[in-house]
Protein backbone atom coordinates (compact mmCIF):
# COMPACT_ATOMS: atom_id res chain seq x y z
CA UNK A 1 0.00 0.00 0.00
CA UNK A 2 1.48 3.35 -0.98
CA UNK A 3 2.53 5.48 1.99
CA UNK A 4 0.60 8.52 0.74
CA UNK A 5 -2.63 6.54 0.51
CA UNK A 6 -2.21 5.24 4.05
CA UNK A 7 -1.40 8.71 5.42
CA UNK A 8 -4.54 10.17 3.84
CA UNK A 9 -6.63 7.36 5.33
CA UNK A 10 -5.17 7.95 8.78
CA UNK A 11 -5.59 11.74 8.49
CA UNK A 12 -9.25 11.50 7.52
CA UNK A 13 -9.94 8.84 10.15
CA UNK A 14 -8.34 10.66 13.08
CA UNK A 15 -9.84 14.03 12.10
CA UNK A 16 -13.27 12.42 11.96
CA UNK A 17 -12.84 10.61 15.29
CA UNK A 18 -11.75 13.71 17.21
CA UNK A 19 -14.37 16.08 15.78
CA UNK A 20 -17.23 13.57 15.92
CA UNK A 21 -16.48 12.64 19.52
CA UNK A 22 -16.49 16.31 20.55
CA UNK A 23 -19.68 16.93 18.56
CA UNK A 24 -21.36 13.92 20.17
CA UNK A 25 -20.68 15.30 23.66
CA UNK A 26 -21.98 18.78 22.87
CA UNK A 27 -25.04 17.53 20.94
CA UNK A 28 -25.92 14.96 23.60
CA UNK A 29 -25.69 17.65 26.29
CA UNK A 30 -27.87 20.05 24.29
CA UNK A 31 -30.48 17.39 23.54
CA UNK A 32 -30.56 15.96 27.06
CA UNK A 33 -31.08 19.37 28.67
CA UNK A 34 -34.39 19.78 26.83
CA UNK A 35 -35.24 16.04 26.68
CA UNK A 36 -35.34 16.04 22.86
CA UNK A 37 -35.42 12.51 21.48
CA UNK A 38 -34.54 13.68 17.97
CA UNK A 39 -31.47 15.60 19.17
CA UNK A 40 -30.25 12.76 21.39
CA UNK A 41 -30.77 10.31 18.52
CA UNK A 42 -28.79 12.57 16.18
CA UNK A 43 -26.01 12.77 18.79
CA UNK A 44 -25.73 8.98 18.71
CA UNK A 45 -25.80 9.16 14.92
CA UNK A 46 -22.73 11.40 15.17
CA UNK A 47 -21.03 8.92 17.48
CA UNK A 48 -21.76 6.18 14.95
CA UNK A 49 -19.69 8.18 12.47
CA UNK A 50 -16.83 7.95 14.97
CA UNK A 51 -17.18 4.16 15.00
CA UNK A 52 -17.20 4.10 11.21
CA UNK A 53 -13.99 6.12 11.16
CA UNK A 54 -12.45 3.70 13.64
CA UNK A 55 -13.23 0.93 11.16
CA UNK A 56 -11.47 2.97 8.45
CA UNK A 57 -8.37 3.33 10.64
CA UNK A 58 -8.32 -0.33 11.63
CA UNK A 59 -8.85 -1.29 8.01
CA UNK A 60 -5.90 0.79 6.81
CA UNK A 61 -3.71 -0.62 9.61
CA UNK A 62 -4.60 -4.26 8.89
CA UNK A 63 -4.50 -3.79 5.11
CA UNK A 64 -0.88 -2.62 5.46
CA UNK A 65 0.13 -5.97 6.94
CA UNK A 66 1.86 -8.22 4.41
CA UNK A 67 0.45 -11.55 3.29
CA UNK A 68 1.51 -14.62 5.26
CA UNK A 69 1.19 -18.39 5.04
CA UNK A 70 -2.34 -18.41 6.48
CA UNK A 71 -3.49 -15.37 4.52
CA UNK A 72 -1.81 -15.49 1.10
CA UNK A 73 -4.10 -12.76 -0.26
CA UNK A 74 -3.39 -10.32 2.57
CA UNK A 75 -5.62 -9.02 5.36
CA UNK A 76 -7.78 -6.41 3.63
CA UNK A 77 -11.09 -8.22 4.18
CA UNK A 78 -10.81 -7.68 7.96
CA UNK A 79 -12.20 -4.20 7.29
CA UNK A 80 -15.30 -5.74 5.69
CA UNK A 81 -15.92 -8.00 8.68
CA UNK A 82 -15.61 -5.10 11.12
CA UNK A 83 -17.93 -2.98 8.98
CA UNK A 84 -20.67 -5.63 9.19
CA UNK A 85 -20.39 -5.69 12.99
CA UNK A 86 -20.67 -1.88 13.10
CA UNK A 87 -23.65 -1.98 10.73
CA UNK A 88 -25.55 -4.41 12.98
CA UNK A 89 -24.87 -2.25 16.05
CA UNK A 90 -26.05 0.82 14.15
CA UNK A 91 -29.30 -0.92 13.25
CA UNK A 92 -29.94 -1.74 16.92
CA UNK A 93 -29.33 1.90 17.94
CA UNK A 94 -31.64 3.15 15.19
CA UNK A 95 -34.41 0.73 16.19
CA UNK A 96 -34.22 1.74 19.86
CA UNK A 97 -34.47 5.45 19.06
CA UNK A 98 -37.27 4.78 16.59
CA UNK A 99 -39.28 3.07 19.31
CA UNK A 100 -38.62 5.93 21.75
CA UNK A 101 -39.75 8.46 19.13
CA UNK A 102 -42.96 6.55 18.41
CA UNK A 103 -43.69 6.32 22.14
CA UNK A 104 -43.24 10.07 22.45
CA UNK A 105 -45.72 10.64 19.62
CA UNK A 106 -48.26 8.29 21.24
CA UNK A 107 -47.91 10.14 24.56
CA UNK A 108 -48.18 13.51 22.74
CA UNK A 109 -45.06 14.91 24.40
CA UNK A 110 -43.85 18.29 23.17
CA UNK A 111 -40.36 19.80 23.51
CA UNK A 112 -39.37 23.44 23.92
CA UNK A 113 -36.19 23.86 21.86
CA UNK A 114 -33.59 26.22 23.35
CA UNK A 115 -31.52 28.74 21.43
CA UNK A 116 -28.36 26.95 22.62
CA UNK A 117 -29.57 23.64 21.16
CA UNK A 118 -30.49 25.24 17.85
CA UNK A 119 -27.08 26.91 17.52
CA UNK A 120 -25.27 23.67 18.41
CA UNK A 121 -27.07 21.69 15.71
CA UNK A 122 -26.69 24.46 13.14
CA UNK A 123 -22.92 24.47 13.78
CA UNK A 124 -22.94 20.67 13.58
CA UNK A 125 -24.62 20.71 10.16
CA UNK A 126 -21.99 23.09 8.77
CA UNK A 127 -19.04 21.25 10.35
CA UNK A 128 -20.21 17.81 9.20
CA UNK A 129 -20.66 19.01 5.62
CA UNK A 130 -17.10 20.34 5.80
CA UNK A 131 -15.93 16.92 7.03
CA UNK A 132 -17.82 15.27 4.18
CA UNK A 133 -16.08 17.45 1.60
CA UNK A 134 -12.69 16.66 3.17
CA UNK A 135 -13.41 12.91 3.15
CA UNK A 136 -14.53 13.03 -0.51
CA UNK A 137 -11.28 14.79 -1.44
CA UNK A 138 -9.08 12.42 0.58
CA UNK A 139 -10.94 9.35 -0.71
CA UNK A 140 -10.57 10.37 -4.36
CA UNK A 141 -6.89 11.23 -3.90
CA UNK A 142 -6.17 7.95 -2.07
CA UNK A 143 -8.40 5.85 -4.30
CA UNK A 144 -10.22 4.52 -1.21
CA UNK A 145 -13.91 3.68 -1.33
CA UNK A 146 -13.89 3.28 2.47
CA UNK A 147 -12.89 6.92 2.97
CA UNK A 148 -15.45 8.11 0.40
CA UNK A 149 -18.13 6.07 2.20
CA UNK A 150 -17.09 7.74 5.46
CA UNK A 151 -17.76 11.06 3.74
CA UNK A 152 -21.32 10.00 2.95
CA UNK A 153 -21.85 9.21 6.64
CA UNK A 154 -20.72 12.74 7.49
CA UNK A 155 -23.13 14.15 4.92
CA UNK A 156 -26.08 12.11 6.24
CA UNK A 157 -25.37 13.48 9.72
CA UNK A 158 -25.19 17.02 8.32
CA UNK A 159 -28.59 16.57 6.68
CA UNK A 160 -30.07 15.15 9.90
CA UNK A 161 -28.77 18.11 11.94
CA UNK A 162 -30.12 20.58 9.37
CA UNK A 163 -33.56 18.92 9.51
CA UNK A 164 -33.56 19.16 13.30
CA UNK A 165 -32.73 22.87 13.13
CA UNK A 166 -35.64 23.38 10.74
CA UNK A 167 -37.89 21.35 13.05
CA UNK A 168 -36.78 23.31 16.09
CA UNK A 169 -37.85 26.55 14.44
CA UNK A 170 -41.28 25.02 13.78
CA UNK A 171 -41.41 23.22 17.13
CA UNK A 172 -43.14 26.06 18.94
CA UNK A 173 -46.28 25.52 16.87
CA UNK A 174 -46.10 21.78 16.19
CA UNK A 175 -46.03 19.60 19.32
CA UNK A 176 -45.26 16.44 17.33
CA UNK A 177 -42.21 17.74 15.50
CA UNK A 178 -39.62 16.28 17.92
CA UNK A 179 -41.09 12.78 17.79
CA UNK A 180 -41.48 12.92 14.02
CA UNK A 181 -37.88 14.07 13.56
CA UNK A 182 -36.76 11.34 15.95
CA UNK A 183 -38.42 8.76 13.70
CA UNK A 184 -36.78 10.35 10.66
CA UNK A 185 -33.30 10.33 12.20
CA UNK A 186 -33.80 6.73 13.37
CA UNK A 187 -34.72 5.67 9.84
CA UNK A 188 -31.61 7.45 8.57
CA UNK A 189 -29.46 5.48 11.04
CA UNK A 190 -31.10 2.19 10.05
CA UNK A 191 -30.68 3.00 6.35
CA UNK A 192 -26.98 3.73 6.91
CA UNK A 193 -26.66 0.38 8.73
CA UNK A 194 -28.42 -1.53 5.95
CA UNK A 195 -26.24 0.19 3.34
CA UNK A 196 -23.06 -0.79 5.21
CA UNK A 197 -24.08 -4.43 5.70
CA UNK A 198 -25.49 -4.87 2.19
CA UNK A 199 -22.50 -3.32 0.41
CA UNK A 200 -19.92 -5.11 2.52
CA UNK A 201 -21.69 -8.48 2.34
CA UNK A 202 -21.83 -8.20 -1.44
CA UNK A 203 -18.05 -7.77 -1.57
CA UNK A 204 -17.46 -10.72 0.74
CA UNK A 205 -19.82 -12.95 -1.25
CA UNK A 206 -18.03 -12.00 -4.46
CA UNK A 207 -19.18 -9.77 -7.30
CA UNK A 208 -18.93 -10.20 -11.04
CA UNK A 209 -16.68 -7.71 -12.87
CA UNK A 210 -18.51 -4.57 -13.94
CA UNK A 211 -19.30 -4.14 -17.64
CA UNK A 212 -16.69 -1.38 -17.79
CA UNK A 213 -13.96 -3.56 -16.27
CA UNK A 214 -14.99 -6.56 -18.39
CA UNK A 215 -14.67 -4.45 -21.53
CA UNK A 216 -11.25 -3.18 -20.48
CA UNK A 217 -10.07 -6.76 -19.84
CA UNK A 218 -11.26 -8.00 -23.23
CA UNK A 219 -9.69 -5.00 -24.95
CA UNK A 220 -6.31 -5.61 -23.30
CA UNK A 221 -6.35 -9.33 -24.13
CA UNK A 222 -7.15 -8.80 -27.82
CA UNK A 223 -4.61 -6.00 -28.19
CA UNK A 224 -1.87 -8.22 -26.78
CA UNK A 225 -2.90 -11.35 -28.67
CA UNK A 226 -5.35 -10.94 -31.59
CA UNK A 227 -5.42 -14.70 -32.21
CA UNK A 228 -7.30 -15.31 -28.96
CA UNK A 229 -10.66 -16.63 -30.12
CA UNK A 230 -12.64 -16.55 -26.92
CA UNK A 231 -12.30 -15.02 -23.44
CA UNK A 232 -14.61 -16.41 -20.79
CA UNK A 233 -14.95 -17.55 -17.19
CA UNK A 234 -13.92 -14.17 -15.75
CA UNK A 235 -13.81 -14.37 -11.94
CA UNK A 236 -12.84 -11.34 -9.86
CA UNK A 237 -11.88 -11.53 -6.19
CA UNK A 238 -11.49 -8.33 -4.17
CA UNK A 239 -9.16 -8.08 -1.19
CA UNK A 240 -9.44 -4.42 -0.28
CA UNK A 241 -7.40 -2.49 -2.83
CA UNK A 242 -6.05 -5.71 -4.39
CA UNK A 243 -7.88 -7.45 -7.22
CA UNK A 244 -7.30 -11.08 -8.19
CA UNK A 245 -8.60 -12.03 -11.66
CA UNK A 246 -8.85 -15.45 -13.26
CA UNK A 247 -9.89 -15.88 -16.90
CA UNK A 248 -9.92 -18.58 -19.56
CA UNK A 249 -8.81 -18.01 -23.15
CA UNK A 250 -8.93 -20.29 -26.19
CA UNK A 251 -5.99 -20.61 -28.59
CA UNK A 252 -5.47 -22.69 -31.76
CA UNK A 253 -4.76 -26.34 -30.83
CA UNK A 254 -1.74 -26.39 -33.16
CA UNK A 255 0.22 -24.14 -30.78
CA UNK A 256 2.91 -25.72 -28.66
CA UNK A 257 2.83 -25.59 -24.87
CA UNK A 258 5.72 -23.13 -24.96
CA UNK A 259 3.90 -20.78 -27.35
CA UNK A 260 0.70 -20.90 -25.30
CA UNK A 261 2.61 -20.22 -22.09
CA UNK A 262 4.37 -17.22 -23.67
CA UNK A 263 1.04 -15.75 -24.78
CA UNK A 264 -0.58 -16.24 -21.38
CA UNK A 265 2.44 -14.62 -19.71
CA UNK A 266 2.27 -11.58 -22.03
CA UNK A 267 -1.46 -11.19 -21.39
CA UNK A 268 -0.94 -11.38 -17.63
CA UNK A 269 1.80 -8.74 -17.78
CA UNK A 270 -0.38 -6.40 -19.84
CA UNK A 271 -3.40 -6.78 -17.56
CA UNK A 272 -1.20 -6.23 -14.52
CA UNK A 273 0.30 -3.04 -15.99
CA UNK A 274 -2.86 -1.52 -17.48
CA UNK A 275 -5.57 -2.50 -14.96
CA UNK A 276 -3.55 -2.81 -11.74
CA UNK A 277 -4.78 -6.30 -10.88
CA UNK A 278 -3.22 -9.71 -10.38
CA UNK A 279 -4.35 -12.00 -13.25
CA UNK A 280 -4.15 -15.74 -13.81
CA UNK A 281 -4.77 -16.92 -17.38
CA UNK A 282 -5.94 -20.46 -18.12
CA UNK A 283 -5.36 -21.80 -21.65
CA UNK A 284 -7.90 -23.97 -23.52
CA UNK A 285 -7.73 -25.32 -27.09
CA UNK A 286 -10.25 -23.86 -29.56
CA UNK A 287 -12.66 -26.13 -31.42
CA UNK A 288 -11.02 -25.42 -34.77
Amino acid sequence: MPATRQKLGYLEGWTSIVLNTLLFGVKYLAGSRIASVSMVADAWHTLSDTLTSVVVLVGFWIMAKPADDRHPFGHARAENIAAIVIGVLLAVVGALFGWESIRRLLERKAVAFSLFAILVFLASALLKEGLAQFAFWAGRKAGSQAVVADGWHHRSDAIASALIVAGAVLGRRLWWIDGALGVGVSLLIIWAAVDIVRGTSSLLLGEAPSEELRGAILDSVHKECPQVENVHHLHLHRYGHNLELTLHIRLPPTMTVGQSHEISHRIEERLRAELKLEPTVHIEPSDG
